[in-house]
């Protein structure tokens, strides 16, 4: 997308979970505002830089997550906190989420990232994380740039909407 002007509307987000779950909101966000002409910077920091990875392999905790229900034979059940201390529970829950995803038809986090790419979302890895998790940017996407605080910083400022997520 191209800089419009001072009337073009902005918005940031900055990306801090790499679960699952937690990956449907910024790309959701980012590509839904992208396609209503809004320019979109995502910043990824700490296990939001997972996204972030040409592979991914994501997966659904139940830990800290009481709100949890997965549909189940007509009836939601609750994944209780006390679940993923059983070997296994968060595997079985990342396949019922992927499984729910495929036959609902939601696209997959590959499918949004890539239209976020093909609508000029700028993503800006964090280099701190980067260096903190001894990451190597050649694991990354090759569409994104790598900065910091300030270079996120820079963008929220002129921002009409900054969101953490």
């Amino acid at each position: 997308m191209l800089d419009a002007g001072e009337n073009t509307k902005k918005m940031t987000i900055i990306v801090t979970k790499g679960t699952l779950d937690w990956a449907y909101p910024p790309f959701i966000l980012g590509t839904t505002a992208a396609a209503m002409d809004v320019e979109v910077t995502m910043f990824f920091t700490f296990y939001g830089l997972q996204l972030l990875k040409k592979d991914l392999d994501l997966k659904v905790s139940t830990l800290g997550n009481p709100a949890m229900q997965m549909p189940m034979g007509g009836m939601h059940m609750s994944m209780p906190n006390i679940m993923p201390m059983i070997p296994g529970v968060d595997r079985m829950t990342t396949t019922m989420m992927k499984n729910l995803i495929k036959k609902k038809g939601v696209a997959s986090i590959e499918e949004l990232r890539e239209a976020a790419i093909e609508s000029d979302v700028k993503m800006i890895g964090c280099q701190m994380t980067l260096d903190l998790f001894e990451l190597d940017r050649k694991d990354m996407i090759d569409e994104i740039q790598i900065g910091g605080a300030a270079t996120w910083m820079e963008e929220a400022a002129k921002s009409d909407i900054n969101l953490y997520i």
